[in-house]
């Protein structure tokens, strides 16, 4: 009988220590964490300035750009870049054109990533690829800069290469000694006739980040 009683107690106070030991989530708490995972940061890379705006190496303002008109929100001037904000199915995506100029994009990732709280996963990357034909696309988790300033800077940045970027082909159709000219020049006729579908399609890449995952996205739109 004794030894009932003690076992009874005993159990008790193992189920007490074992409730208290549990960390208390605050309803606040909750709540930060939920914006947390919904909120995700699209930076789209380019230069800014009149003479940069329909440039080849422009092509990640271009994307944003192109998604923020069909959705009818507007840029606004922030710290470090322009910033719209887009909702989609419970999902907030903030898309981001830093003012940084191209060699220093990862002061404005950075900056609005702390400013934000998103996490490193919640991170998407818009640049030019020289090393795709025009219009391809190519989305990684990581994964070096590929000779690309802005992305080399975010690397440098963040300290790291773990980040989802979504790479946009430009092609490499220039002369020996003309890869800047290239990169800087403006699109031809037959690019331009063929961007609009490409920019749709970008848009949903983006759309699909934010909703499906990194891992569903490259698998629907790799290639395409």
């Amino acid at each position: 009988m004794i030894k009932w009683i003690y076992n009874l107690f005993s159990s008790k106070k193992i189920e007490d220590n074992t409730d208290y030991m549990k960390p208390e989530v605050h309803e606040h708490q909750k709540n930060n964490i939920k914006n947390v995972s919904n909120k995700f940061l699209i930076v789209g890379l380019g230069n800014i300035g009149a003479e940069y705006v329909n440039t080849r190496h422009n092509i990640g303002f271009k994307v944003v750009d192109f998604l923020a008109r069909k959705e009818g929100v507007n840029f606004e001037t922030v710290k470090l870049g322009s910033l719209a904000e887009y909702k989609f199915k419970g999902r907030t995506l903030l898309l981001l054109k830093p003012n940084t100029y191209m060699n220093l994009s990862g002061k404005a990732v950075q900056y609005w990533m702390e400013k934000e709280k998103i996490p490193l996963e919640n991170i998407l990357i818009i640049a030019d690829d020289l090393n795709l034909s025009f219009g391809s696309i190519r989305i990684r988790s990581k994964g070096s800069d590929g000779g690309h300033n802005g992305l080399k800077n975010i690397n440098l940045v963040l300290n790291t290469q773990n980040y989802a970027r979504f790479r946009f082909g430009i092609s490499d159709e220039f002369k020996k000694g003309k890869q800047i000219d290239y990169v800087l020049g403006e699109w031809d006729d037959a690019e331009k006739t063929a961007l609009p579908e490409r920019l749709e399609v970008a848009s949903e890449i983006i759309k699909s980040f934010g909703t499906a995952g990194l891992e569903n996205t490259m698998t629907a739109f790799n290639g395409k």
